[in-house]
């Protein structure tokens, strides 16, 4: 994978010849060391002012005991150890989440990875992930998009801290309907088994960082996280854009 010091003097070399657009807000960029999102929109993205669940990212209170999760999942049992949010599903980061589900979304996607991995660098340099996993889309979803989301946001992240990225380790097994508008149980039930593993060896032992767009009962990432257990993970860290 390109080093991010490499990434950036290619981005400044052709800025010369293709000067570059904010890829949420098309504002000209004019700093050729940046991700191709300009200062104003990197501030809105990664700007969360609310204190959040280190079990599930959910927003709580200031005076909310989270030492066994919070309210909203301390009483469900999940397969991963932690879940992480660069911020809330609102606003600009709504706005980018909707764009990286279109077809053309693939950069942005990465960009969005990027500015996470650099908003969170010492929260996981200590003991942090040893490979990135992003949670897989069935190939009939992604021949229709064209892409997975979350495996360009966790391209991303990998690429900034220059972590292995492992796009195999679990596949999914069925398709799953759409999970707006139904209930947390449905939700469970809609993923239950979708994914399994393919390879053992990529995160046999191994701390994983689990990546996917937007978490909402945490029911897709659970299911995705059984089977990065069942490959030997010794742990699994979630890693979303968004929460809702």
């Amino acid at each position: 994978m390109p080093h991010p010091f490499l990434r950036r003097t290619w981005f400044a070399a052709t800025d010369w010849v293709w000067p570059r657009a904010c890829l949420l807000c098309e504002a000209r960029m004019t700093d050729p060391a940046a991700v191709c999102l300009c200062p104003t929109c990197v501030t809105a993205l990664t700007t969360d002012s609310h204190l959040t669940c280190p079990r599930c990212s959910s927003t709580v209170g200031p005076h909310t005991d989270t030492s066994a999760g919070c309210p909203r999942c301390r009483d469900e049992v999940v397969r991963f150890d932690s879940a992480t949010r660069l911020g809330v599903y609102d606003g600009r980061l709504r706005e980018a989440v909707l764009r990286i589900k279109q077809v053309a979304g693939d950069a942005l996607a990465e960009a969005l990875g990027t500015i996470f991995a650099l908003k969170l660098r010492q929260k996981w340099e200590k003991d942090g992930p040893q490979v990135v996993i992003p949670v897989p889309l069935h190939w009939r979803r992604r021949l229709t998009r064209g892409y997975n989301q979350a495996e360009s946001v966790a391209r991303g992240i990998a690429t900034e801290l220059r972590l292995p990225l492992v796009t195999r380790a679990v596949r999914r097994v069925r398709p799953t309907p759409k999970q707006t508008a139904v209930t947390a149980t449905e939700r469970r039930r809609n993923v239950a088994g979708a994914f399994l593993p393919t390879t053992l060896a990529a995160v046999k032992g191994l701390r994983v960082l689990l990546v996917d767009d937007v978490l909402t009962t945490g029911a897709t990432a659970d299911a995705a996280a059984a089977a990065v257990r069942t490959a030997g993970a010794a742990q699994v860290h979630v890693a979303v854009l968004a929460h809702r």
